[in-house]
């Protein structure tokens, strides 16, 4: 504990990037809430360095504190903002664009199997396709292939 009292400018830049790599790297950016302590807690560590605020516990946890509402609340709707502007597109696999000739009968009340790399998979078409034709996975889902008949080539 004495490290840390005597390096304080220096320790509370280090846990802040800590909990800025945990926001960031964990969770994904999900809750704010490491983001907004430990950019408080970096820059308390950069305002005991240069000797703005006393190098006691009392005003570094006094600094973090107000530092982490004033980032709170100027922060919050921005980065609310940027979280919600999401692309609805759907992450394309490997598995998606697969063509296989089809050993027995699809139809959205007859579900088929198939296997592939390892996996026994469920076949789903919303059309009756007939066994012997040659089919293309459009979805994939875990442990389901959502497949359409290709035209005549």
């Amino acid at each position: 504990m004495d490290f840390f009292t005597n390096n304080l400018a220096q320790s509370l830049f280090v846990v802040g990037l800590i909990l800025l790599v945990i926001e960031v790297a964990v969770l994904g950016f999900s809750t704010f809430v490491l983001f907004f302590t430990g950019l408080a807690a970096m820059v308390t560590g950069v305002l005991l360095y240069v000797d703005i605020i006393p190098n006691t516990g009392l005003s570094a946890m006094f600094s973090t504190g107000m530092l982490t509402l004033i980032a709170a609340v100027m922060l919050w709707r921005p980065l609310k903002r940027m979280q919600s502007h999401v692309s609805p597109k759907k992450a394309q696999g490997d598995l998606v664009g697969h063509r296989f000739i089809l050993q027995e009968a699809v139809s959205p009340l007859q579900v088929g199997t198939y296997h592939y790399s390892g996996v026994d998979w469920k076949l789903i078409s919303l059309t009756p396709i007939e066994a012997g034709t040659r089919v293309e996975v459009t979805e994939a889902e875990v442990g389901a292939f959502h497949i359409q008949a290709l035209e005549a080539e």
